[in-house]
């Protein structure tokens, strides 16, 4: 037997799935050298040397940087690319 609910009494609101809530975070590591990380994220990523040396220093001194932010599929695919290039790199949830 099936009940059939009054249409005032089902919520049919969607929610929304956030895009770019994902972050490619790349980290410090003893094997690398700064220059080589700028190279990278110049290559890779295509950041200018000024963005790149800046992501450089932050992933230096502050242990790590968040280098790129979007769809968990395409920030899985940056850390293989980083992964690639010899570089430690995860995926996060933004504001996490």
């Amino acid at each position: 037997m099936s009940v059939a609910l009054p249409l005032g009494d089902v919520d049919l609101r969607l929610e929304e799935t956030p895009f770019g809530s994902w972050q490619t975070v790349v980290w410090n590591d003893p094997v690398n050298l700064m220059s080589y990380v700028a190279h990278v994220f110049r290559e890779y990523f295509g950041f200018t040397a000024e963005r790149a040396e800046n992501l450089m220093l932050a992933v230096h001194h502050d242990g790590h940087a968040v280098v790129a932010e979007g769809a968990r599929e395409q920030m899985e695919l940056h850390v293989q690319a980083m992964h690639d290039y010899g570089l430690w790199a995860t995926v996060r949830e933004a504001g996490a």
